[in-house]
């Protein structure tokens, strides 16, 4: 495709290459999503998806009325540009500033450098292994991805106007007006698009963490009740797919036994219109393997690298700087995987209070101060990045739709490419711009939570009850399985303290079921859309209003 393109269907492709003009934009909107990223997550703790942001950005840049921009009229060009702003705002914010706060708040400033590095070179990884695990049979690019869903339907409004345009504006202003009014409009949103058991128990999860206390007096917070059934159910979780591993394996072995010879009748190797059609996966089991192996041996580097240049070596036994180095490296990949499933089935993910369960069990291993403090911060480095990277490439799968595997396949790695540019500028904005926030004693609020945590410790209680309630929270993993996810869903339900967002999602899937009765399946397709308005029109009244809060 030639650089000047002024094409905007969805049939052409990205450009094979990163021009001048086009890293400049790419690297001017990811500065812009980094500073926004680190204010709103030191004023008001909270970093508001900014992919529809980014769509937003990059129309606008295609209307400019000069030759260097005719490229970005494009829609897989602007689908790079939301990408490079929104992985800047989360890898700024969250796998970058939130770590080297966590040192500083305990006054252990010398160790934010290394803290630093550490991060980055965690959220590398994440990157990395979410590349290689999506559209796999662990993380389907035709699982339900909400956030990456209203930012493609966005796009296409943009490119294709008419009715689509007209009921993306008409979720715009519902999800605006709803989230004037206290209502969790991406939650509602998120009810038309998702998986039905897993959003189900997530809005179960929702009430059942705000209504507890008032009208039963049972305070599941202070039982550590969220936290053991996450624990149990992420354990789950992660048995589950490596077991979904051998059992591919398994079947590959029996379908290369079973092929047929050259000799079978056509009968026999063409089993007719009645067998199964499934999803074309464009990652295979050998996909997944690589990226469980060599994720994890990065993690491990990782932790011995962090470990080296934040003086453990002298604070630690062998024997603790070897847990030390093993579980960092199990915590962080097992915060991605449960992160990433949350991300993937509603769109929400719990990356704070995973890393708080993470920081728990360190607690009870007995690690010391120094050593939680790094342990939390290269956690906290993971999760965030994986679940907005899996937003973007499933809104470059939605935009992409019809084509080619290799065209897939090539547009996914622009897009890891565009993604890259946005973290490496969060990187660089962090690094100058820390010492500002630090200095006026800017801190994302989750940092005092895991300094105070860190400070006081956890009582053999705590342990007991985290192991408790991992047993439920293991048996409802387990009995709904590797697709419905419930078990991991409930418990990331039960760590929000949010009942609209609650009733949202109830009513939602509702509502759902209603208008699918009685407009059948075709009515699919419109209520996406609409859905993907309403995500959206909270997005950009939260996204607004809190930098209209953080200004005041």
């Amino acid at each position: 495709m030639s650089q000047d393109t002024t094409q905007t269907s969805t049939t052409t492709v990205p450009q094979k290459s990163f021009n001048f003009t086009f890293v400049v934009v790419s690297a001017g909107v990811a500065v812009l999503g980094s500073i926004i990223g680190i204010q709103l997550i030191t004023s008001l703790g909270i970093t508001p998806n900014t992919s529809i942001i980014g769509v937003l950005i990059a129309i606008i840049i295609a209307r400019i009325p000069i030759r260097w921009f005719l490229q970005f009229r494009n829609i897989h060009n602007q689908n790079l540009i939301q990408t490079t702003i929104s992985a800047a705002t989360f890898g700024a914010a969250n796998s970058l500033m939130i770590p080297i706060g966590i040192p500083y708040v305990l006054g252990m400033p010398e160790l934010v450098w290394p803290m630093l590095f550490g991060a980055g070179f965690a959220l590398a990884v994440d990157v990395f292994v979410l590349y290689k695990l999506f559209d796999s049979k662990l993380f389907g690019s035709n699982e339900a991805w909400p956030v990456g869903v209203a930012s493609a339907e966005a796009l296409r409004a943009g490119d294709q106007g008419g009715k689509k345009a007209k009921l993306l504006g008409l979720g715009i202003l519902g999800g605006a007006a709803g989230a004037h009014f206290g209502v969790s409009m991406s939650a509602f949103g998120v009810a038309f698009i998702g998986n039905i058991w897993a959003l189900g128990f997530f809005g179960v999860g929702l009430l059942s963490r705000a209504y507890s206390d008032p009208l039963f007096g049972v305070d599941l917070d202070a039982l550590y009740v969220p936290h053991g059934m996450m624990v149990g159910a992420g354990v789950v979780a992660l048995g589950q797919f490596v077991f979904i591993l051998i059992k591919s394996r398994r079947k590959a072995k029996v379908e290369k036994a079973a092929e047929p010879s050259p000799h079978a009748s056509p009968a026999q190797v063409n089993p007719g219109p009645s067998a199964e059609v499934d999803h074309q996966y464009t990652r295979n089991d050998r996909d997944i393997r690589n990226a469980f192996v060599v994720g994890g041996g990065l993690y491990l580097s990782g932790s011995l690298l962090l470990a080296l240049i934040g003086g453990l070596i002298t604070d630690l036994s062998i024997g603790q700087l070897l847990l030390f180095m093993v579980f960092a490296a199990a915590a962080t990949f097992a915060t991605e995987i449960i992160v990433g499933i949350a991300a993937m089935h509603s769109g929400w993910f719990p990356a704070f209070a995973v890393t708080l369960i993470m920081l728990i069990v360190g607690i009870l291993l007995g690690f010391p101060p120094v050593a939680l403090a790094l342990l939390t911060g290269y956690v906290a480095a993971t999760g965030p990045a994986f679940a907005d990277m899996g937003y973007d490439l499933k809104t470059g799968r939605l935009i992409r739709e019809g084509m080619s595997v290799q065209q897939e396949l090539f547009g996914r790695r622009q897009q890891l490419k565009a993604g890259i540019v946005g973290f490496t500028v969060a990187f660089v904005v962090v690094m100058l711009a820390h010492d500002i926030y630090f200095s006026q004693d800017l801190f994302a609020p989750v940092n005092h939570v895991y300094a105070a945590t860190i400070e006081s410790g956890i009582s053999g209680e705590v342990g007991v009850l985290l192991l408790l309630w991992a047993i439920p929270g293991a048996l409802v993993q387990l009995v709904g399985g590797p697709k419905r996810q419930i078990g991991v869903m409930f418990a990331t339900g039960l760590l929000i303290l949010n009942p609209l967002a609650g009733w949202a999602v109830i009513a939602g899937i509702t509502l759902r079921f209603i208008i699918l009765r009685l407009r059948g399946e075709e009515s699919q397709n419109t209520m996406y859309t609409v859905a993907a308005g309403f995500i959206a029109g909270d997005a950009l009244y939260s996204f607004f209003s809190s930098l209209w809060k953080a200004r005041a």
